[in-house]
């Protein structure tokens, strides 16, 4: 298969799923539950919506100053617009490719910056893995709040939570050994990815050589607070939604939080998950997949606005380079 048409089926087939989602659920509804989805959805509070739109703004801030903490033991200090710029771009480009947005985060910081493509995607790397970190913290913290209620689900539908960890640990071993022969490989090409592995885990050992762990830390949390009060903010904005306990607005923002990269920016997908994992407390599918579409639509319409003006104006902003 060509280069090509792999790139455009990477495009089409997540956009086509995201797509086939939305017909079909709308096509499975009967005409009252599709009124009053719509009705759900028209009736949102804009205040709400405004105020979730201004906290994920603020994560998109931080994320971008968290930045300068990883590339400044590198001898590194972008400027801060152009990290914020980079950033929301990169948002912005996973619409179109899924999980593309960090090469292209890379790409621009490198053009703009002069900074090593290799090193600074190995920052965007270490951002990631303490972000995955506080992903399980919010998880653990969800499935303690909810401890009853998915020990039962569990026990009626047969499933062996351990045995899913035992496959993740097998999982990792796996990879662990694949690093250990390509280390030893003498291989032509073997030994351009080393060169290119060498310059990404420079970037990625930032994380061990910052002075200000301390600020690293709190802008990471920082981080993660705002989004889930993002997407608590929203719970206001459905009548059926808004007298939700907390531990059910973790679990729908867990399931949200893998949702969004299964399609192109989650769409079809997204409204539809969070839909489903309220079903399971109780919350009806119109109610939850309107909550699903007014989230989904308030960070869509953050993403395309701050990143197509980054995108704008980055040429703009740098002109004299």
């Amino acid at each position: 298969m060509k280069r090509s048409t792999k790139k455009i089926l990477k495009i089409i087939l997540p956009l086509s799923l995201g797509v086939f989602l939305i017909w079909y659920s709308i096509k499975n509804s009967t005409p009252s539950e599709r009124e009053q989805l719509l009705e759900n959805i028209t009736q949102a509070h804009p205040g709400w919506i405004l105020l979730s739109m201004l906290l994920g703004l603020l994560s998109h801030i931080s994320r971008a100053y968290r930045w300068k903490f990883l590339l400044e033991p590198m001898g590194y200090k972008p400027k801060f617009l152009n990290s914020f710029m980079a950033v929301m771009v990169a948002y912005l480009a996973n619409f179109g490719i899924p999980r593309s947005g960090e090469v292209l985060r890379g790409v621009t910081i490198s053009t703009y910056e002069k900074i090593p493509f290799e090193k600074a995607f190995g920052t965007i790397i270490s951002e990631r893995i303490a972000d995955f970190i506080m992903l399980l913290l919010i998880i653990g913290i969800a499935m303690i709040l909810q401890t009853e209620y998915l020990l039962t689900y569990f026990k009626e539908n047969n499933i062996n939570p351990f045995l899913t960890i035992a496959i993740l640990f097998g999982l990792l071993a796996a990879g662990v050994l694949t690093l250990k022969l390509i280390r030893k490989s003498k291989n032509g090409v073997i030994l351009k990815i080393k060169v290119f592995a060498k310059g990404l885990l420079e970037g990625m050992r930032s994380i061990l050589k910052m002075k200000n762990k301390g600020a690293f830390i709190f802008h990471t949390v920082f981080i993660w607070l705002m989004y889930v009060l993002m997407f608590y903010a929203l719970v206001f904005t459905v009548p059926e939604t808004a007298a939700m306990p907390f531990g059910v607005v973790m679990m729908a923002f867990v399931v949200g939080s893998f949702a969004i990269s299964a399609t192109n920016g989650g769409i079809g997908v997204y409204p539809i998950a969070i839909g489903a994992s309220l079903m399971l407390f109780g919350i009806s599918k119109e109610a939850g997949e309107a909550f699903g579409w007014i989230t989904w639509g308030t960070q869509t319409l953050l993403v395309i606005l701050a990143g197509g003006f980054s995108f704008l104006f980055l040429p703009i902003f740098n002109r004299q380079k």
